[in-house]
């Protein structure tokens, strides 16, 4: 079991920066990749980004060039730095991770299920008003 715990969530102005950040009970190094989700009030789950295991990463259209994945492997943290943030990145963001299977790190950026993934935090809010 892994509890995954995000923090770093807020209300920023458009054009704002923020960190999330999210701390794994245990040790992720072995999964085959972690990943961040949102999802905003009344639309489905949708793929933030994806770091491999290789490290190599995976970004959602809508964020390239804005967001960086990274982590931390001796803390077990993983981050998502969020910058130059539109109003319609407000949603609340999700790590996960224990991906069940290889390819659901190697097929695009999934739907951030229960299906894909065995573990996910409760979840940190990120607001951005115009």
């Amino acid at each position: 079991q892994v509890q995954l715990v995000e923090s770093g969530g807020g209300s920023v102005q458009a054009g704002g920066s923020l960190r999330l950040s999210c701390a794994a009970s245990r040790s992720t190094d072995s999964d085959y990749c972690l990943a961040w989700f949102r999802q905003a009030p009344g639309k489905e789950r949708e793929g933030v980004a994806i770091i491999r295991k290789d490290d190599s990463t995976v970004y959602a259209d809508s964020v390239k060039g804005r967001f960086t994945i990274s982590r931390d492997k001796l803390k077990s943290t993983l981050y998502l730095q969020m910058d130059s943030l539109k109003p319609e990145d407000t949603a609340m963001y999700y790590c996960m991770s224990g991906p069940f299977y290889r390819y659901v790190c190697y097929s695009g950026l999934g739907h951030g299920s229960s299906d894909e993934y065995k573990y996910w935090g409760q979840g940190t809010q990120v607001t951005v008003s115009s």
